[in-house]
């Protein structure tokens, strides 16, 4: 149990370099390299990799050992369809269960996403649809759901933060927001539902238009969460 702290410091560290684009894609995970890297030990390290490769973001190659698993754009896309289906019931839960307060601090964080948009700052704008997401999930109140979406997260994440370069997605997802945090203030959860599933659909799109532009998966240096 001593031992617990600095092995969840650990996998979060390495779990942040291999979103933000600081280990990339195939790139091999030498444990003797990144324990002067990051400045663990080697078994913490052994141990952060093996949580990394059951969420998906480290896989073993043969000859080679642990790499940071690249993911494709099809498979970006069934992440996407499955964190869809999740994310309509967390939005559903939460327009059954937000009280006034809540409401109000949602509102908060659509308000900091349209005054970025206007300022013309599209990457604070994009840092707070996590924050977003992250506030509805916890109203929702669902510690299997957040396990669930936590993973399909950490693995799309990647992708995700292109999303913001495609023409029109940011006006676009603001909208897509704001017509969720609508839902869920009147308490509907169809409503609520109905308004994830589309603002995902279209989460969906811009992948696509991202593969388009970019057939390698996309990083954000400093990106933390998964935006859409």
């Amino acid at each position: 149990m001593k031992v617990a702290p600095q092995a969840d410091d650990g996998h979060e560290r390495l779990r942040d370099a291999i979103i933000q684009g600081r280990l990339l894609p195939s790139q091999r995970l030498v444990e003797a390299e990144l324990s002067k890297t990051f400045g663990l030990s080697r078994a913490t390290v052994r141990l952060a990799l093996l949580r990394l490769e059951q969420e998906g973001l480290v896989e073993r190659q043969r000859h080679r050992g642990a790499t940071v698993r690249v993911i494709g754009h099809e498979e970006a896309v069934e992440i996407m369809e499955a964190r869809t289906a999740l994310e309509a019931l967390v939005a559903a839960k939460a327009a059954a269960r937000a009280t006034p307060k809540e409401v109000e601090e949602l509102r908060g964080i659509v308000g900091e996403m349209r005054r970025s948009l206007e300022e013309g700052n599209l990457l604070a704008a994009s840092d707070n649809n996590p924050v977003l997401h992250r506030k509805i999930l916890e109203i929702a109140s669902s510690r299997t759901l957040e396990q669930l979406l936590a993973t399909l997260n950490s693995q799309i994440v990647r992708y995700q933060y292109r999303t913001i370069l495609v023409p029109g997605r940011p006006d676009q997802s603001l909208a897509e927001h704001e017509a969720i945090v609508d839902a869920v203030a009147c308490g509907d959860p169809d409503r609520a539902a109905g308004a994830m599933r589309e603002h995902l659909n279209h989460v969906v799109g811009a992948l696509s238009r991202v593969a388009e532009l970019s057939p390698q998966p996309a990083m954000r240096d400093g990106a933390g969460e998964a935006s859409s």
